[in-house]
């Protein structure tokens, strides 16, 4: 029985990752299930605890850390957010494969703990329209703009450390490049 493979996905704020997401769980062809994180922030309107995030105070957040329960974990904007080990583990080891999105500098400690994934970097065209979409999204010179824009320049400075860069000049089409990495591995792991 081969376990399923762990596909990260990664990249700056505002870069598109979420579509690219929606594309890749809707192919049925990845067999893909998405990894639900751990959050300390409060639940958005129309947010499901347990289908989006699961929902947890500090403390628990806390316990978690200290119990070695979280793959990775970071801070953004006062709130934590982490990926449950026990989740992954039990889909990868029922032939699942598990999409993690996650904040860049989450990856390396997802390596280090699941050396056999596969990280993918989604860049923008460019930096200037990566900015222009943030101040689109959040409000030309508002505080959390700015907070996005200076978080996404250090994300883009990570692009190097990658093996897998897809530009993000058309969702579909990058959603098709790394489809075509995660099957050539998906059938490598079956041929072992």
């Amino acid at each position: 029985m081969s376990k399923g493979v762990v596909i990260i996905l990664t990249g700056a704020s505002s870069v598109g990752k979420g579509k690219i997401r929606d594309l890749l769980l809707e192919d049925k062809d990845l067999n893909l299930m998405f990894s639900i994180s751990m959050t300390t922030r409060p639940p958005k309107a129309g947010e499901v605890d347990g289908k989006d995030y699961y929902f947890v105070s500090f403390k628990s957040f806390a316990e978690a850390i200290k119990n070695r329960e979280l793959l990775e974990y970071t801070e953004f904007n006062g709130y934590y957010y982490g990926t449950p080990k026990n989740q992954i583990e039990f889909l990868i080891e029922h032939e699942k494969n598990v999409l993690i999105e996650v904040e860049a500098q989450g990856v390396g400690p997802l390596k280090l703990n699941m050396p056999d994934s596969i990280a993918f970097f989604v860049k923008p065209v460019s930096p200037d329209e990566l900015i222009e979409q943030i101040n689109k999204v959040y409000g030309d010179g508002t505080a959390s703009a700015e907070n996005r824009i200076n978080k996404a320049k250090m994300d883009l400075e990570l692009e190097p450390l990658f093996n897998n860069v897809v530009t993000n000049d058309d969702p579909e089409a990058a959603a098709a490049r790394i489809k075509e990495v995660v099957m050539a591995e998906v059938n490598r792991r079956k041929e072992q």
